[in-house]
């Protein structure tokens, strides 16, 4: 084999271990599944408020292995969802009213800011992308499918967020998602929340379209207020159930 040969062979072979150790961004892995499992289970309450996480129950429902379970904790109490309590071990955060007060009051800060700069701006292909996604808000709210409202209201506030050019701003929005959206499931599923929701985002999308920035701080920060109202007045209940 001559020297030019083995120059050839040799990138074949590089070729083929590159090709080889390329991410299939298709496919999600166990973790990722088994995370995802996992933080709808907590958002459904079929893990309530302050219950123990046992790893070796865990491993046995979502028959992953014990590392794969102990990931995915860690994760979850990065986002807010699990703590760890002394000698009891991680167990499902609890939520309560001074928390979820100041998600709220962040939400309110945050959204009215980014919602006038969106209106400032009046960028067209961003009010495109946000009223299609209302629209897709609106039906899965008619039916009935509440995570779809969650991912759909969560792309709803994302394109807002970029087109306001407050990325920083949605960096801090999106590391407290997993409370946020914990408490949307409870908002959500309250009744009239599919018609009083959209309604108040039309309005939102109806301020920045006229390019009125206090209007459309207003009212994102009136669905905000709205939201919470509901939120306290559902917590309130569950600690008298508990009590």
């Amino acid at each position: 084999m001559t020297g030019g040969d083995d120059i050839f062979k040799n990138q074949k072979v590089m070729v083929l271990m590159a090709n080889d150790i390329k991410v299939d961004r298709n496919q999600k892995t166990l973790r990722e599944l088994t995370l995802e499992k996992v933080r709808s289970a907590i958002f459904s309450q079929y893990f309530k408020p302050g219950q123990r996480l046992v790893e070796r129950t865990l491993c046995e429902e979502l028959d992953v292995s014990r590392s794969v379970v102990r990931e995915v904790l860690r994760h979850l109490e990065t986002e807010g969802l699990v703590e760890s309590v002394s000698q009891h071990g991680p167990i499902v955060a609890i939520i309560d009213a001074d928390t979820t007060r100041q998600i709220y009051e962040l939400r309110a800060l945050l959204e009215g800011h980014a919602a006038a700069a969106c209106a400032m701006r009046r960028d067209e292909v961003s009010l495109a992308s946000m009223t299609a996604t209302l629209g897709r808000i609106e039906a899965a709210f008619d039916a009935n499918d509440l995570q779809g409202v969650m991912e759909q209201t969560g792309l709803f506030y994302r394109t807002m967020f970029e087109a306001a050019g407050d990325t920083v701003a949605w960096g801090v929005v999106n590391s407290l998602n997993a409370r946020i959206n914990r408490l949307r499931v409870i908002t959500i599923a309250s009744r009239q929340r599919g018609v009083a929701a959209p309604a108040e985002m039309h309005q939102l999308l109806s301020a920045i379209r006229d390019k009125k920035p206090d209007v459309a701080r207003l009212a994102a920060q009136t669905h905000i207020q709205n939201a919470q109202n509901i939120a306290m007045v559902s917590l309130a209940k569950d600690n008298v159930a508990t009590a």
